[in-house]
């Protein structure tokens, strides 16, 4: 960072005092932003010869839900699969074939939690044709739809559907499609030499007791991944500003990150602050803005991994992870949203000056300005070489609504973001050609506030 050590010392004393606090054996820790040079910090050590350090692996658990994710919507955008699909079209499947992809991807298809099974007694999990052939002993908890419910055995299949559709197995498709191109090097399915030891760390004393090591088999899909917090910092940025990252899309477009980071279930029906899109959580902060990522826990490891989306200081491609090698240290979960806000408050990114831009086209002009609607005024003004609207009484932070021309008629627009967004915006002209009336969203807009049977008040009837 360029604000000096000030920052750095407030970012460390978080990691050390919650490596301290929780009792961790090892942390470690790294913020990612486009504007300021990678930080990172470790406390603590591996359990094993190896000295900690950024690149030191810890097992990610389920953050790895999120690499299935974005393999499944590359496959939707590649046209191999609809989000509604069952995804029995895809997979021969004993039962449960009916759920849609959407709803796994959601945690809504009601499916039991864990595969068939004792696994976490035995800590044997099920390869690919077992845990295809005892889908039928599964439960459906819940009926499909009904509301969240977390399933690792819902993004295993999914997991199973990626690699029949790709024609490899899950692990070569997602080095090939996400791990190499966004050169997250340090990722892997099976740990590397210089792995950290996971522990249980004693209620009641200082022992700490080494986890088993564990191999996830066909559930790898859902928890499998090692990492470092580097990597996580940079896989986190990726989900919250997806063109910093990755600009061409190759890995995957940007609009369709928007598409899985909108909310399609909360967690708790009544305490709304986490929700789920389409494999990630999303936390609210605040001021409109927004921590994606996910938590992960395996024994002997937790991790969590978020990206920064929205709020005045905010930089491109914010990222944060912090991973550690306890398995009930829950005070490393609220470390990474901590690290984003201390950052963003004591070393916001620069604001950039405004500049005289292009006019509006000649055409636009007479649109530009205050128009009412069902009794409420909006300003359509003209910005970054697009149109746009806001309600008169907005507050500051709501974003705009953004329309798009359609190339075949050239009074009607599409809203592509904001306010009605995916709904038509038609001018309607005079024999002077010029634009008298509006309707969007079929509502009609007038330059004066008028009753919905045409009352001009300005007029007096």
């Amino acid at each position: 960072m360029t604000s000096g050590p000030g920052a750095h010392d407030r970012l460390d004393r978080l990691v050390r005092r919650v490596q301290a606090d929780a009792r961790v054996p090892a942390v470690s820790a790294a913020l990612h932003r486009v504007d300021r040079p990678l930080w990172t910090r470790t406390v603590g050590g591996t359990g094993t010869d190896s000295a900690l350090g950024p690149r030191t692996q810890f097992r990610i658990g389920s953050v790895t839900k999120t690499f299935t994710a974005v393999l499944t919507l590359q496959c939707r955008d590649d046209g191999l699969l609809d989000l509604d699909d069952p995804v029995g079209r895809h997979l021969d499947l004993p039962a449960h074939g009916e759920l849609t992809v959407r709803r796994l991807l959601s945690h809504t298809g009601g499916l039991q939690r864990e595969p068939f099974g004792d696994v976490w007694d035995t800590l044997a999990a099920p390869d690919a044709e077992r845990l295809v052939a005892e889908l039928a002993r599964a439960e459906r908890v819940l009926p499909s739809g009904r509301r969240f419910h977390y399933s690792n055995l819902g993004m295993a299949v999914l997991g199973l559907l990626v690699a029949r559709l790709r024609g490899g197995s899950w692990a070569e498709v997602l080095t090939e499609r996400v791990l190499t191109p966004l050169g997250l090097t340090d990722t892997t399915v099976t740990p590397l030499e210089a792995a950290a030891t996971g522990f249980l760390v004693d209620a009641y004393s200082d022992e700490a007791h080494p986890e088993p090591p564990t191999d996830f088999g066909a559930v790898g899909p859902a928890a499998q991944l090692w990492s470092t917090a580097t990597d996580m910092a940079r896989w986190a940025a990726f989900l919250a500003d997806p063109a910093a990252l990755d600009p061409s899309g190759a890995v995957l477009a940007p609009g369709t990150l928007d598409e899985m980071r909108w909310p399609l279930t909360t967690t708790d029906e009544t305490l709304w602050g986490a929700g789920f899109g389409l494999g990630l959580i999303l936390i609210p902060q605040g001021e409109r803005v927004v921590h994606v990522g996910h938590d992960g826990a395996m024994p002997g490891f937790l991790a969590a991994v978020y990206g920064r989306r929205g709020g005045d200081g905010t930089p491109g491609a914010m990222g944060a992870a912090v991973l550690g090698s306890s398995g009930t240290a829950t005070e490393l979960l609220d470390l990474p949203h901590r690290l984003l806000a201390e950052a963003v408050e004591h070393d916001p990114a620069e604001i950039e000056p405004w500049r005289p831009g292009a006019p509006a086209p000649a055409a636009l002009r007479g649109v530009l300005g205050r128009w009412w609607g069902e009794g409420f005024e909006y300003v359509f003004s003209w910005h970054d070489g697009t149109l746009r609207a806001r309600g008169a009484a907005d507050p500051a932070g709501r974003p705009p609504a953004v329309f798009a021309p359609l190339p075949d008629r050239p009074d009607v627009f599409r809203t592509v973001s904001g306010r009605e967004v995916g709904e038509l915006l038609r001018l309607t002209r005079d024999d002077a050609g010029t634009v008298v009336r509006m309707h969007w969203a079929t509502y009609r807009f007038t330059r004066h506030q008028e009753t919905f049977d045409r009352y001009d008040f300005r007029a007096g009837g």
